[in-house]
């Protein structure tokens, strides 16, 4: 599959440029500019290179630690598997939590609030990240 890292690298540019930034609270889920990238890193898609993002953890205005969300679950990972978090934010509608590719974003990148994840669902995904850690 062919990647059109020119195309983002614009968007980047004026991504970068933007002084206005979003206000974003834990819990929320945001579609995020988050690119065109290498391997098996996750992409934004469309011309915004867009990707639903769980804010996970608020620094300050400016940046969070965000989870990319998937609606591709072929199969549904089971509850013990380690990498994945299922919950569904829109009723009827899983999302996959892909806790492995964790990251740093910054807030110029959110585009759209779309949802929110329940106070015990994060819960359970906090302590499920946890256990991945060293």
């Amino acid at each position: 599959m062919s990647k059109d890292f020119q195309k983002w690298h614009t968007k980047k540019e004026k991504l970068n440029e933007t002084e206005v930034r979003v206000f974003f609270h834990e819990r929320e889920i945001w579609y995020c500019s988050l690119g065109a990238n290498i391997g098996f890193e996750q992409d934004g898609k469309g011309e915004d290179f867009l990707r639903p993002v769980l804010v996970l953890k608020k620094f300050n205005d400016k940046i969070f630690w965000g989870i990319p969300l998937s609606k591709s679950i072929k199969p549904i990972p089971k509850k013990s598997d380690k990498f994945y978090f299922v919950f569904s934010f829109v009723p009827g509608v899983k999302s996959l939590a892909i806790l492995s590719q964790l990251r740093l974003i910054d807030a110029s990148r959110l585009a759209r609030h779309i949802g929110e994840m329940e106070k015990e669902e994060y819960q359970d995904l906090t302590k499920k990240l946890k256990a991945l850690l060293p």
